[in-house]
């Protein structure tokens, strides 16, 4: 039985295909999420970020936005002639989105972090990825969180034990091999956002940045903002030429600097 196009028929089909180039130009016009944080947008500059090869893990659902787990990976050789600079995180719904930035080398092995964060809201939280070769990789993954993070909590650290930090790393590491370490410093990283009592304003008080060297050169660097949980927690990654010393550096506001020490074997 042939099909009957009826005037309003034909009218609706004419009003679909006019709006439909509008509706692509309207989702083409909506901005990548890394253009609408100014620090991010720094980063990226004139590049064209590519998505592949880079990943973010992070839960669906978040029950408590004061520490969610985090962890990125870019899967990219990393020798002397090419290798991951750095990574950069964000929280575009935070109040401040710069999260965290991490800084490779060669004898970093691998380009990989986990750490524990702070969100605000349910929210996207992106990575960018900035290779020694000038290629920018840049991925982002939404997070639902039930409840919000950014205020510091004074039951998630030892207030007696300020940087106080622990280490692990592997026993021995094969030659031409990656270990991984992981790292936590106890700190309440107040993020400045809190108020006492008296409902004065805690002044922020965070842990910067850790530094590890290998004999003295740098391996890798973390740098912190208030977004990262209390209590910072790293895992990350080493690939020491032979034997040696690893030190790890933590500074903190105040002048305050923790230092461990570890006898790395590569046999």
């Amino acid at each position: 039985m042939p099909t009957t196009i009826t005037r309003r028929d034909a009218i609706g089909l004419l009003a679909g295909a006019a709006a439909a180039p509008l509706l692509a130009r309207s989702a083409a016009a909506q901005p990548a999420w890394w253009q609408t944080i100014p620090a991010a947008a720094a980063l990226v500059g004139d590049a064209q970020p590519s998505g592949q090869g880079i990943a973010i893990e992070l839960p669906l659902v978040s029950e408590d936005g004061s520490a969610v787990d985090l962890a990125v990976a870019v899967d990219r050789p990393m020798t002397q002639d090419a290798f991951v600079e750095s990574i950069h995180v964000f929280a575009r719904g935070n109040p401040s989105p710069e999260v965290a930035e991490y800084y490779f080398s060669p004898l970093s092995g691998r380009a990989a972090v986990a750490t524990r964060i702070r969100l605000n809201q349910s929210q996207t939280v992106g990575a960018v990825a900035v290779l020694s070769t000038g290629e920018v990789i840049a991925a982002a993954r939404d997070v639902t969180v039930t409840i919000s993070g950014c205020l510091a909590r004074d039951d998630t650290y030892a207030a007696t034990d300020i940087m106080q930090t622990r280490v692990r790393a592997p026993e021995r590491i094969a030659p031409g091999g990656a270990g991984e370490v992981t790292t936590l410093v106890n700190h309440p990283m107040e993020t400045g956002l809190r108020t006492d009592a008296a409902g004065t304003v805690l002044p922020e008080d965070i842990v910067r940045r850790l530094i590890a060297t290998f004999d003295r050169a740098t391996i890798f660097e973390a740098r912190f903002h208030r977004s990262v949980a209390a209590n910072p927690y790293l895992r990350f990654f080493v690939a020491p030429p032979r034997s040696g010393a690893l030190v790890l550096r933590w500074e903190a506001d105040g002048g305050r600097v923790a230092e461990e020490r570890l006898d790395l074997v590569v046999s």
